[in-house]
């Protein structure tokens, strides 16, 4: 057996003694789509079903700072996440949903800032103190110029508001994690296991320094810091990635940073099913992938959990399937027996083996990055992009080569598969949506959206000038997220992508 205990340093075996005996892992299904109260109705019926956190996400329009009646909205509205303009339908989405009795995730980024504003003012309204208010806010820039691409500003002003989130939520929101930092999407891309914690883990790295040169201590906000991984088909590999990475970080904050709250050095993460593994062809199949992955995301120790729904490489998750795949994760908690220990593969021969040669393989790629000049640095060299692009040419290669099997891809194919349901955005949606944000701009007091506006330009202009405060009063009198967005733009301007 490993001679580690599950809740000691360097936290291989678990960042709790007990782990899942104690309590479960969160089961966070992520949904969103069409309008505000679409969704509402999705999160009521899943919380209904047993789920025990929300995650929400959020359209391309929102993500990258335009309302949906933006030119650059059009078609887009509503399609892969919920539309959210105003704070007229951040209240509509949570209406019912009283927020100092749930956890919420928000899978946001560059417009992470207002967003975060829009659910505190939510709150409010709610008659709920901030302080009581617990959940994620992603708010990881860093990975959308590696792998994604929903960012807006240039690194530096967009590190800027990472660092002024941070700043606000210790002092008013304590229990909010500030940050998520993903390697969800960096393996999504194309990432091996391996690269995906390295590269992961350097964006954390590169937080940590921005928050120390902030002004922060690193135990004011170092607790407050989560992950967010991918969990794939590979099993074994899977849950050593993420031992490794609890073991990684632990060292990273206790030996670099000297952080002495031992929460500081814990490695919190969510995990979310790979929707890459997903096959359109003979998608039921999916399920069984899909309960393999979050297998390992629970033998690995997570902290929270999406599962993919079956029919997600055709299209949005409906009802029925959103509830299989959440019903995946209750059988797993409830009926598995993998809870009844906190690390049911520890003192494996190959799962300590594997867990320490991904450690050693991490930490020389962590080193060759620092040597370049850290995580922004390597970015702005396109540095992890290629090795990323390389790495998914080289998979897709193995595919079509059938040197890797996909079943129902390139082995074991069937004619006259049976196709699902199909959950389909109505055209309509976008356009009722255009019509409430018109209406909401008529009814509004616009001098006073002009004055807010206005603040929140001039605090951009003034370095380190607090961020948070001007966005919420902002929100509060009807603000939109692209106009909020656009007072920055006029500022900092946008990021053009390397070529």
């Amino acid at each position: 057996m490993s001679p580690e205990s599950p809740g000691k340093p360097p936290y291989t075996r678990g960042i709790y003694p007990e782990m899942y005996r104690q309590r479960l892992w969160t089961m966070r299904q992520y949904a969103g789509y069409a309008t505000a109260a679409e969704s509402n109705q999705r999160y009521r019926q899943m919380l209904d079903q047993g789920q025990t956190g929300l995650s929400v996400a959020f359209d391309l329009p929102t993500q990258i700072g335009y309302d949906s009646d933006h030119a650059m909205s059009e078609g887009e509205v509503g399609k892969v996440g919920v539309a959210i303009d105003s704070l007229e339908d951040m209240e509509t989405l949570f209406k019912g949903i009283p927020l100092d009795k749930i956890s919420t995730s928000m899978t946001i980024n560059a417009t992470a800032s207002i967003l975060l504003a829009l659910y505190v003012a939510v709150a409010k309204r709610q008659s709920v103190d901030p302080s009581k208010l617990r959940g994620t806010v992603q708010n990881d820039i860093l990975k959308e110029y590696i792998a994604r691409g929903t960012y807006i500003y240039p690194p530096k002003p967009s590190m800027r508001l990472v660092a002024d989130l941070m700043r606000y939520c210790r002092k008013h929101i304590p229990q909010w994690n500030t940050i998520s930092v993903s390697g969800y999407h960096i393996r999504e891309a194309g990432a091996t296991a391996v690269q995906e914690v390295a590269f992961t883990l350097t964006d954390g790295i590169a937080y940590v320094r921005n928050a120390l040169q902030a002004g922060l201590s690193v135990d004011d906000f170092a607790p407050r810091i989560s992950f967010f991984f991918n969990a794939q088909i590979n099993l074994l590999e899977e849950i050593a990635k993420f031992r490794a990475a609890r073991r990684i970080w632990y060292k990273v904050m206790h030996e670099w940073f000297k952080a002495k709250n031992p929460k500081s050095c814990m490695l919190r993460f969510h995990t979310q099913t790979s929707g890459a593994s997903l096959t359109a062809q003979q998608p039921q199949v999916n399920v069984v992938r899909t309960t393999i992955e979050a297998l390992s995301a629970v033998l690995g120790g997570t902290q929270s959990l999406h599962t993919n729904s079956f029919d997600e490489a055709l299209g949005l998750p409906t009802e029925e399937s959103a509830t299989l795949a959440l019903r995946t994760q209750q059988i797993i908690g409830f009926e598995s027996g993998v809870s009844e220990h906190p690390d049911p593969l520890g003192g494996s021969y190959y799962i300590e083996d594997l867990t320490s040669d991904i450690e050693k393989i991490v930490w020389a790629e962590i080193d060759h990055i620092e040597n370049i000049g850290g995580a922004v640095k390597a970015i702005e060299l396109n540095y992890m992009q290629d090795e990323i692009a390389h790495s998914a040419y080289q998979h897709q290669q193995d595919i079509e080569s059938n040197e890797r099997t996909v079943v129902g891809v390139n082995r074991f194919q069937q004619e006259n598969e049976i196709q699902p349901d199909i959950l389909r955005i109505s055209a309509s949606s976008e356009k009722d949506q255009v019509k409430r944000l018109s209406a909401l701009r008529g009814r509004r007091d616009n001098a006073k959206v002009k004055l807010a506006l206005s603040r929140i330009s001039e605090a951009a202009k003034t370095v380190n000038a607090p961020m948070m405060e001007k966005i919420i009063l902002g929100v509060e009198c009807y603000c939109t997220v692209g106009e909020i967005s656009d007072a920055l733009r006029t500022v900092w301007g946008e990021y053009g992508k390397p070529s």
